[in-house]
């Protein structure tokens, strides 16, 4: 996996330096959202990195088809790499020789807001306003999406809230509460190993999940602009701030705070062990609801699972209902191959997205449907789904998402080492410090 991110990073340096050598800026203009002229039926393609047979895709290959009974010899071809290193290093190369699909997935990242700013995207504000839509969509969808400078390239087609999903009886019989303060935690670790119960499941394996946690103390120290400046080099993890999460997640190494040999277990070694009543909390968001609140969990767990918040601290920056909200990974759309055709089925989809995607379940992207809350929920579905109704304005941005390339894939290896106690807090300040300086300045000028 650690290689994985190091060719991600490798792959990146080299997509904008070919990029920016005169691989062909696309001369089309991204602001012209409402192409003319004939619609001719044809294949295009969406490069995807979500869950083959998640809600997003199902759904679009639904409308893609509805579309086609109009529109023969249409056809929406999906290009998909669930697996997200994998889909950076395709996305990236792809974006090198100037042959990026019709529409293609991405986050706000800094190797996107270059794509942008060569004109290859074209300006998702403007779609949405063109076609009617841009008002229904949630602030906080849209915000997770937009670049530092507020412009929106990317249309979101989710919306989730992360918690912290907790067992109510291995709490009680660890003689803990649910933490008021985020420095709570590696205490409540200490006592929750001392009663024989791992207090934290994470898929270490992916290395996103632990990257959310050294975001949690500086949004609360310092609020959404810390890592806005950390990355640009503009701030530092020698600043308060930054000792301050370097210490704590150090700190949560020291107490035991994740199971034994998290690095090396993925996704569902970290649902299960949560789900069978052997860890004690588990961060996630409101994806995993089918799982977590609906009859589907484990009897033996789910009257004693219950979710809380991300605790703030001492003279925080940000408020109770500030938390991880995101909207996903975003679709972008081709300026080069942006025409009547993709226009008007991009037009007719998001449309109808909404109300077909509220259907499954999940929190949609608008606020224009309401959520159909399965048969088979457990009250705790329609408790998370109304933290929707109640979130500040300040959003809690996932660091992967804002620092360049090699710079993150950098960060999930020391944290690795830091929690694993490998490294001093000195050692991790010291290296990532000084991979900031090396690499900030190539992706922000």
């Amino acid at each position: 996996m650690k290689k994985l991110f190091r060719a991600a990073a490798v792959a990146a340096a080299t997509a904008l330096a070919l990029t920016a050598c005169g691989g062909g800026g696309s001369s089309a203009d991204p602001a012209n959202v409402a192409p003319t002229g004939e619609i001719k039926p044809r294949e295009i393609s969406w490069l995807l990195s979500r869950p083959a047979d998640g809600a997003v895709i199902n759904i679009m290959k639904k409308l893609a088809d509805d579309y086609a009974k109009d529109h023969p010899g249409f056809e929406l071809n999906l290009i998909t790499t669930p697996d997200r290193p994998s889909y950076i290093q395709k996305l990236e190369t792809l974006a090198a020789a100037n042959k990026l699909p019709e529409l293609f997935d991405t986050d706000a990242t800094p190797f996107a807001q270059q794509l942008a700013g060569q004109g290859k995207m074209v300006d998702a504000e403007k779609l949405l306003k063109s076609l009617d839509l841009y008002d229904s969509y949630r602030p906080g969808a849209l915000d997770y999406q937009r670049f530092d400078d507020g412009s929106l390239f990317m249309i979101p087609f989710q919306f989730e809230l992360e918690f912290i999903w907790y067992n109510k009886a291995l709490l009680q019989k660890a003689g803990v509460s649910v933490p008021t303060s985020l420095d709570d935690i590696p205490a409540m670790c200490t006592a929750l190993r001392s009663a024989g119960i791992t207090p934290i499941a994470i898929d270490g394996q992916d290395q996103w999940p632990l990257e959310r946690y050294v975001a949690y103390q500086p949004f609360r120290e310092a609020g959404p602009d810390f890592v806005q400046q950390l990355k640009k080099g503009d701030a530092a993890f020698a600043d308060a701030a930054g000792q301050k999460t370097v210490n704590w997640m150090a700190d949560l190494g020291k107490a035991d705070c994740f199971q034994e040999g998290f690095s090396a277990q993925g996704y569902s070694d970290a649902q299960n062990l949560f789900t069978n009543g052997e860890a004690a909390m588990y961060n996630i968001g409101t994806w995993e609801l089918p799982s977590l609140a609906t009859d589907k969990l484990n009897p033996a767990v789910r009257d004693d699972i219950d979710f809380f918040t991300l605790p703030t601290t001492s003279g925080s920056a940000t408020a109770a209902n500030e938390f991880v909200s995101p909207s996903g990974i975003g679709m972008a759309v081709n300026t080069k191959t942006y025409d009547p055709l993709v226009s008007d089925f991009l037009k007719f989809a998001l449309q109808k997205y909404p109300a077909e995607y509220a259907a499954t379940g999940a929190l949609s992207p608008t606020t224009d449907v309401e959520t159909a809350v399965p048969a088979n929920a457990t009250p705790l579905y329609k408790k998370a789904l109304e933290q929707a109704n109640n979130l500040g304005a300040k959003q809690a941005m996932p660091w992967d998402t804002q620092l360049d390339p090699t710079t993150n894939g950098r960060l999930q290896q020391e944290l690795v080492l830091l929690v694993q106690g490998d490294i001093t807090p000195a050692q991790f300040t010291e290296t990532m410090d000084k991979a900031i300086g090396q690499n900030a300045p190539k992706f922000f000028k």
